[in-house]
């Protein structure tokens, strides 16, 4: 039994992945393995760090200590091997809105965006929100993982203009680790065509063994001129409702931009326990992640092995990294309205559906493995009968 076996009672407690059920599907009877979340207590140190400041009672404004910015520099060098400089660092309140902050920096009304399809699907609804054109690149599906199509990449680059591109590194749903090879194809390709390129690395910590991480910036030195890397400590350690991320830029002309626009928009200011939970997972919660990469990769081999057995029409694809796997259907003849309904009516499980990352998600779903044994168990048998 690990610290990641205990099941807590999240009910109650105004969780979207648990809590928002009710409202959107009006079921009270259904097991969510959604919203990308775990169902795991932070670490210990975290919580720790949290009391104390709570119980001092006062919570007025806040500079960003030094401590923090170091905290993160020292976290980037050790995990990583990226090495940044405090000049470097913006924060923001998440990655999400740095996407929307880099496309109004970096880009203008009716200009081109390219992005991944499937890919997380914020992308595409922060692109269309700021009335940028939406272009999509098909991932190829080869030796059962996803794979970019560099030919296809480079032919909507040319066609639309595109000015900025939004990579997922690791990737959201799929699962890839892009190697440092993918990253110096792609970002040779942005950079000969003169496409800015937004990395969000918000899985970055979540990789498992063999596989090893690559930053955009580090595949290739030169890429630090037209590239800014976004990510977080939120994923890493379960601490989504802190709203602190951080934004990595090199070179100063994009900086001096992004920040005009977080200046612009009244964005740069950021909730304090942002500021005290990243810090203290980043020094302390270093032996908790090991923890529970190692205890991620059992959930995924258990995944694998109980469809293989149970239910080996569905196919799946390994993850390299993130807490994510993606799972295919499409043999079951269900379209997407079809397929949802299945696992809300008669599944009584919740998954994401894989439409939402886009077109080339038809037929998949994608399910959330950061949760203990026994609830990942529970949601498998509950999918598998309801095929049987």
């Amino acid at each position: 039994m690990t610290r990641f076996d205990e099941q807590i009672d999240r009910t109650g407690t105004d969780s979207v992945k648990w809590d928002s059920i009710t409202h959107t599907y009006q079921a009270d009877d259904l097991l969510p393995l959604w919203v990308a979340d775990m169902d795991f207590l932070a670490p210990t140190p975290v919580i720790e760090a949290f009391t104390s400041y709570s119980k001092k009672g006062l919570f007025g404004y806040s500079i960003i200590p030094e401590s923090l910015v170091q905290a993160v520099i020292d976290w980037q060098k050790r995990r990583h091997n990226y090495v940044l400089t405090k000049e470097e660092i913006l924060f923001s309140s998440g990655v999400v809105p740095s996407i929307a902050m880099a496309v109004q920096s970096y880009t203008k009304e009716g200009e081109s965006v390219l992005i991944h399809d499937p890919v997380y699907h914020p992308f595409a609804a922060v692109i269309k929100e700021n009335h940028r054109n939406l272009v999509r690149s098909s991932l190829i599906e080869q030796n059962n993982h996803f794979v970019m199509d560099l030919d296809e990449m480079e032919y909507l680059i040319t066609k639309h203009q595109v000015k900025l591109f939004i990579l997922c590194n690791p990737h959201n749903p799929g699962g890839r680790v892009w190697s440092n090879e993918e990253l110096i194809a792609v970002g040779n390709l942005c950079k000969k065509h003169g496409v800015i390129v937004v990395s969000d690395e918000i899985h970055q910590d979540l990789v498992f063994t063999p596989q090893s991480f690559t930053s955009f910036q580090t595949a290739d030195p030169s890429f630090e001129e037209f590239s800014i890397v976004l990510t977080a400590a939120t994923k890493t350690f379960n601490l989504a409702a802190i709203k602190n991320s951080m934004v990595f830029i090199k070179n100063p002309m994009l900086f001096a931009q992004f920040q005009k626009t977080q200046k612009r928009n009244m964005h740069g200011e950021i909730n304090t326990f942002g500021y005290i939970g990243t810090e203290a997972a980043y020094n302390f919660g270093e032996a908790w992640l090991d923890e529970l990469l190692v205890y991620l990769q059992d959930n995924v081999d258990f995944v694998k092995n109980y469809l293989a057995e149970h239910l080996p029409e569905v196919g799946l694809m390994s993850p390299e990294g993130t807490y994510l796997m993606w799972l295919d259907f499409s043999s079951f003849g269900l379209d997407d309205t079809a397929l949802e309904t299945h696992f809300i009516k008669k599944a009584k499980v919740v998954l994401n559906s894989g439409i939402i990352f886009g077109p080339k998600g038809s037929g998949h779903m994608r399910l959330n493995i950061a949760c203990p044994r026994a609830t990942l168990e529970e949601g498998l048998k509950r999918i598998v009968h309801s095929f049987k």
